[in-house]
């Protein structure tokens, strides 16, 4: 079985090359971070991946967590790795230093909370959700439940959730029909069954911090009536210690496809009536408050595409590394070599390594955009509006179809459990579900970030142009002309397709929408490969210079691959988009 190595080379190249890490730590608030003390970070975070992560991440699978009579016992490990991790201080990284956070630039966090997800995705769901939870209550409630919840939970003592789907409300959250009310003291009570809930109920944390999507009783119908909830497992005192358990219960987890490590908890609220609640920030404007929450996770969730990427094809190399079998075409030596020496399992594996790297980069690219929107430098928040579906959509796409790239290495074996590969297959597909399908992200790529913009196109046509801009200085050099070519043609079905659907969306949106996931597809590609184009610039430049460091060899290697196997991909998607919306509504609903 092959054991989790971080790629660091290639997170440090991407991190200083293509994020600008160097820029990010000269931001206010960012004067004690540097380029070397980010690579002892990232150092540090390798050893504690693949040393005390990874090891448990096999019975997470197998064992998975198992719930008793309302109680959670994590799978073997789990408790005494959180503890660890806790212990360490990687749960407070990227939080404020006001609650007990280190207040780390997102681009660094980005790097480590990689391996975490490559490590043992299940487990990180932990941390990820909390940190979620941080960031919405941070934003938007009193400064009184700041000080009681926020140090506990950017210290990792307490966790917390995302209570939105509900039964009969999944991704249409104005059907929500958890209920509260307010009391005489100011709290509320509140009842309803959620689902869905990631670590919902756990045996890692002494408190979990609920947060609650719930209607009062004379709350507008639809969307303007949702109000957002902090809801305790154990009320606290005011001096910070525990009091009595809160009327909440786990009813059960879900027995998954994959991430068994990971307890998905159906939560009942209120069954007699008195589960405290307190509201954040306004009555009725719940649903505001849990986006921010929802778009730290989008990114965050785009990044496990690129960790289960990144970790399934290490499984498949060791494979190949070590199965001999069959004659190797063209090879006429006799001599019994691996797989990895037979052309189709080569294209196989280029196709992991490539497209991942493809996704590292976007998903650092647009961290650096979270730094740089926080430091207030122009146009970073609306590239980083425009990119977080992006990051989220189509890494996670990209995970599905590279675990089962990577479990093909394997042949009948892949498809056996005892081999490993089948994990990471299972484990992705929940990635293009949870905090928004596909589909989701991809309506909001072309409505809200696209076509209904407070000036349509704009991010996009911005982001074109610095594209294009840097497609003529890759073209500049020679080494570089078919990655240029490539790039070029994938730019100019982007901006084409963008303006089709700027002209159209007005006249007939569903024709847009018809299309939306194409197109998001298409913008992943042609961004994905405009950040290879510049990481191959960088690799040739230096090798220019006299460096004989292989990784530049196979940064230009992968960067030609990507442009010559993924960007002509771009010209078909922009013919499905432009061109398929008749024929995917054209069939009447009986013929279906």
């Amino acid at each position: 079985m092959s054991t989790y190595t971080a790629p660091l080379r290639d997170m440090q190249f991407v991190l200083k090359e293509i994020a600008g890490l160097e820029e990010i730590c000269a931001l206010p608030g960012n004067e004690e971070m540097s380029v070397d003390l980010a690579e002892s970070i990232l150092e540090e975070a390798a050893k504690f991946a693949s040393g005390v992560l990874d090891p448990i991440n096999r019975g997470g699978d197998t064992v998975g967590s198992v719930c008793k009579d309302g109680v959670v016992t994590t799978a073997p490990g789990f408790k005494d790795a959180y503890a660890l991790f806790r212990d360490n201080g990687w749960n407070a990284m990227p939080f404020d230093a006001e609650y007990g956070g280190q207040g780390l630039p997102a681009a660094v966090t980005m790097a480590v909370n990689e391996m975490w997800k490559s490590a043992n995705m299940a487990f990180a769901l932990c941390p990820m959700l909390t940190g979620g939870a941080i960031e919405a209550i941070a934003h938007h409630a009193s400064d009184e439940l700041k000080q009681k919840y926020l140090p506990k939970m950017v210290e990792g003592t307490w966790t917390g959730t995302m209570n939105l789907t509900e039964p009969a409300a999944g991704s249409d959250l104005a059907a929500i029909s958890s209920k509260a009310k307010k009391m005489d003291d100011g709290t509320y009570r509140v009842s309803g069954t959620k689902i869905f809930i990631t670590w919902g109920e756990n045996d890692v944390a002494e408190n979990i911090v609920h947060l609650v999507l719930a209607r009062l009783p004379d709350a507008p119908p639809g969307l303007k009536g949702i109000s957002l909830f902090l809801v305790p497992k154990f009320l606290v005192n005011d001096d910070g210690s525990l009091g009595a358990r809160n009327d909440l219960i786990c009813a059960s987890i879900e027995h998954k496809l994959g991430i068994h490590g990971s307890p998905t908890a159906v939560m009942s609220y209120g069954e007699k009536d008195n589960c405290v609640g307190y509201l954040i920030g306004e009555e009725n404007k719940g649903v505001g408050y849990m986006f921010t929450m929802m778009n730290h996770a989008r990114v965050n969730v785009g990044l496990e595409g690129v960790g289960i990427a990144e970790r399934a094809y290490q499984h498949a190399l060791w494979y190949a590394r070590e199965r001999v079998q069959g004659a190797i075409i063209g090879d006429k030596s006799g001599e019994k070599k691996t797989i990895l020496h037979h052309p189709d399992v080569r294209r196989l594996l280029m196709e992991c390594k490539a497209r991942t790297e493809a996704m590292r980069t976007l998903a650092y690219y647009a961290a650096a955009q979270i730094d740089k929107a926080k430091a207030g430098i122009d146009g970073a928040q609306a590239r980083i509006d425009l990119l977080t579906p992006v990051v989220k959509g189509w890494s996670t796409e990209q995970g599905v179809e590279l675990s089962s790239t990577a479990l093909q290495v394997f042949g009948g074996v892949g498809f056996v459990e005892e081999t490993g590969a089948a994990q990471y297959y299972r484990d992705s597909r929940i990635t293009t579900i949870y905090e928004g399908t596909t589909a989701i992200q991809a309506n909001d790529l072309v409505g809200r970030k696209l076509a209904r913009e407070k000036v349509p196109g704009a991010a996009m046509k911005a982001l074109i142009a610095e594209m294009s801009t840097d497609a003529e200085a890759i073209a500049g050099n020679a080494q570089l002309a078919g990655i240029a070519a490539n790039l070029k043609a994938g730019i100019a079905a982007l901006n084409s397709t963008a303006d089709w659907i700027l002209a159209t969306y007005a006249t007939d949106p569903a024709a847009v929408h018809a299309g939306s996931v194409p197109f998001l597809k298409l913008t992943g590609i042609v961004v994905g490969g405009w950040l290879m184009g510049k990481s191959a610039l960088v690799a040739a430049q230096r090798i220019a210079e006299g460096s004989s460091d292989g990784y530049y060899t196979a940064k230009l290697a992968t960067a030609a691959y990507f442009a010559a196997h993924q960007l002509p991909f771009a010209a078909a998607y922009a013919a499905e988009v432009t061109g398929g919306g008749a024929s995917t509504l054209a069939l009447a609903e009986p013929l279906f």
